[in-house]
């Protein structure tokens, strides 16, 4: 430091404030910041790519529909699944606009529209989101000492205060740890559980779920009793979701929840945002569809007629799906594409609900459509839909390739 310059003792009792060259180059290294000096607020916005592994963390993304009323056992929202066991109550879930959160704009959204106040033992309502074995390498779990605590934050805003249980299950090994959060108001606000680190049971690193989280909603007395296991064990019911309040008491109750981060170490750090192109392609490796265009309603891919009624072709996913998908047609409206050549003379219809999948992979499907195609045998086909006034998803493909 310059000659004139002040030892460390008075500048930590005084107003002075250090320039860079009051510094020599490399004088403050790792070692000399003390454990717990530099804390998430002071480096928020420095670095940190990828340190998040929830996928849709910020409720971006709806390929499937925006909203379910009577919701059952399925995804609304992508990469969420709602989950309902032995229950009489229901619910619509949607992703709702927000805009009384600063940086985000969407949430997932249960509103429970029947009541149930009487919940029995086995009854279960819960959000599920699941991760694949390569992604929670980082984890370290299972590799003893090596093992890495795990901090789950995220933001809630729910009528229905009291407390709240997030369970992780560990897929792999049968194992599983739970925590809690507390809503005191109905306003939003981030909440922080940090699950200790695990020495047993080592993740596969592979693409297949490995850790599942449970957002519990509704738990009956078969996963409550005694005190909530907030250390890891092989997994069982009792305890493990201790002290859930009954969000389905009443038809006035929201929950809302959005800006999931699950990370290492034993503190959340600033949320991740991520661009909506990159939340859209992460979900398309589970789960993508073709679009219902309103104008076109044209269907993607490479398509030749292989005999006067007869379509073959291959269509590629946007980008590589976690696996091999399930390839299904959806919609009332199926029957309703064209398959033309150039010609309109040659055009006829292509019924999606007779579509057979004959093949494919990770990166495409390959395609045999019969029908009354009117074609010409090596002619190229495009398809568009009859009826192009309906742009309600009622004529697509789906590709689901999901944990």
């Amino acid at each position: 430091m310059a000659s004139n310059s002040k030892n460390l003792a008075e500048l930590l009792n005084s107003d002075v404030t250090l320039t860079a060259t009051d510094i020599a180059n490399d004088a403050v290294t790792t070692a000399k910041i003390a454990d717990g000096a530099i804390t998430p607020a002071k480096t928020a916005g420095i670095g940190g790519g990828g340190k998040n592994v929830i996928v849709n963390s910020e409720m971006m993304v709806s390929q499937r529909k925006t909203s379910s009323s009577n919701v059952g056992n399925q995804y609304v929202l992508d990469r969420f699944a709602v989950y309902k066991q032995n229950t009489g109550s229901t619910y619509t879930c949607s992703q709702n606009n927000v805009t009384d959160l600063a940086g985000f704009s969407k949430s997932l959204k249960m509103d429970c529209t029947t009541a149930d106040t009487s919940i029995a033992s086995n009854e279960e309502v819960k959000i599920i989101h699941k991760l694949e074995g390569r992604e929670c390498q980082r984890f370290a779990k299972g590799h003893g000492s090596d093992a890495l605590p795990m901090t789950l934050s995220f933001y809630v805003k729910t009528n229905k205060t009291g407390v709240y249980v997030v369970e992780i299950y560990d897929r792999d090994n049968g194992r599983d740890v739970s925590g809690s959060y507390t809503v005191a108001n109905a306003n939003w606000n981030r909440y922080t559980i940090t699950f200790p680190a695990d020495a047993s049971g080592k993740l596969d690193n592979d693409v297949n779920s490995s850790l599942e989280f449970s957002f519990w909603l509704v738990a009956g007395s078969a996963v409550q009793g005694g005190t909530l296991n907030t250390a890891w064990r092989a997994g069982t019911d009792p305890s493990s979701a201790t002290g859930q309040v009954n969000f389905a008491d009443s038809t006035s109750n929201d929950w809302e929840i959005t800006g999931i981060q699950f990370e290492t170490g034993s503190a959340a750090t600033p949320f991740e945002h991520r661009l909506s192109t990159d939340h859209l392609l992460a979900c398309q490796r589970y789960y993508n569809r073709t679009k219902d265009d309103v104008a076109y309603g044209m269907l993607g891919g490479s398509f030749m007629t292989a005999s006067g009624n007869r379509v073959k072709g291959v269509m590629e996913y946007p980008v590589e799906m976690r696996a091999q998908p399930a390839v299904s047609c959806i919609g009332t409206n199926a029957g309703a594409w064209v398959a033309q050549q150039g010609d309109t003379s040659l055009a006829g219809t292509i019924a999606f609900d007779s579509a057979w999948n004959i093949g494919g992979d990770t990166r495409n499907t390959w395609l045999d459509f019969t029908g009354n195609t009117n074609g010409t045998q090596g002619y190229s086909v495009h398809f568009y839909r009859n009826n192009r006034s309906v742009g309600d998803g009622s004529a697509c493909l789906q590709f689901d390739a999901e944990l």
